[in-house]
C-alpha cells in the first residue's frame, strides 16, 4: 500500500485473526528434491519483465512465468491439499479473464522495493504461497504478517472479509499513512522453504537484498483457489 499523507480521514478498522500456524498459515522445510536445480535454471533465463525501478510498473524488480515444471509444482501442491484438507486447487479467473501471477518467479534487490503489507484477491483465491530459492539469504528477507496500527499506540486487524476482495477495497483507498501498519509474525527466509497461507491475511515480504540476479531475493509464488 502506497504512503499519504498523515492528514488522511480515519481508516476502517479490519477484523483481528491472530496468525496462528497450521491454521492460518503452513511452513514446509525441504521442499524441492533440487532446488538449486530450480535456481540455477532460473538465474539462466532471459525472459524476465521488469518493475521498479526499470519500468513505470509498481511491482518490484523482475519477474518471470512459469517458475516451477509440472512435477516440481506438483510437489508443491500435494503439501497445500495435505495442510489444508482441499480436495481440490485451481486457478480462478475474474470475469475481465484477468488472473493472478501463480507459478510465478520473482527477483527483487535491496533496492528495488519495500515492504508493502497487502492482501491477494479473495475472489482470485483461497490460498497463496511462497517458496524461497535463495541459498545464501539474510533471514529477514523473508515473509510478514501484519496487522494495523491505529491513533493512541491501538492496534487493529489484519483480515479482508466480504464484502471485500482486497485490502484496497477493505480500507476504502490505495493510499494510507506510512505508519498504517505494523509486524505481527515474521516468517524467517530458508532456503527450499515454502510458506503457505490464508491469503487474506495482511502480508509482505519482510524486505529484500542483493544487487545481482545471483544474490538478490529470489522467490516463486503461487495462489490457488479451493
Amino acid at each position: 500500500m502506497p504512503a499519504h499523507s498523515p492528514r488522511s480521514p480515519a481508516l476502517p478498522v479490519l477484523p483481528y485473526r491472530k496468525p496462528t500456524r497450521d491454521r492460518d498459515y503452513w511452513v514446509f522445510d525441504d521442499v524441492l528434491p533440487d532446488a538449486d536445480a530450480v535456481r540455477a535454471r532460473c538465474v539462466g533465463r532471459d525472459d524476465w519483465a521488469r518493475g521498479h525501478p526499470y519500468t513505470s510498473e509498481s511491482w518490484p524488480g523482475l519477474r518471470t512465468m512459469p517458475g516451477l515444471e509440472p512435477d516440481e509444482l506438483a510437489c508443491v501442491e500435494r503439501l497445500v491439499r495435505k495442510a489444508t484438507g482441499a480436495r481440490k486447487l485451481w486457478q480462478q479467473s475474474a470475469p475481465s479473464g484477468a488472473t493472478l501471477n501463480h507459478n510465478c518467479v520473482q527477483v527483487v534487490g535491496e533496492d528495488e522495493g519495500e515492504p508493502r503489507p497487502h492482501t491477494d484477491s479473495r475472489a482470485l483465491c483461497r490460498y497463496a504461497a511462497v517458496l524461497y530459492l535463495n541459498p545464501n539469504v539474510p533471514k529477514d528477507c523473508g515473509t510478514s504478517f501484519f496487522r494495523q496500527a491505529l491513533p493512541g499506540g491501538r492496534l487493529g486487524g489484519n483480515v479482508v472479509v466480504a464484502p471485500h476482495d482486497n485490502l484496497v477495497g477493505a480500507l476504502g483507498t490505495r493510499f494510507v499513512p506510512p505508519d498504517s501498519f505494523v509486524e505481527d509474525i515474521r516468517v524467517p527466509h530458508r532456503h527450499n522453504r515454502l510458506l503457505l497461507y490464508n491469503a487474506n491475511l495482511m502480508h509482505s515480504a519482510t524486505g529484500y537484498c542483493g544487487t545481482t540476479m545471483e544474490d538478490k531475493r529470489m522467490t516463486a509464488v503461487f495462489f490457488w483457489m479451493a
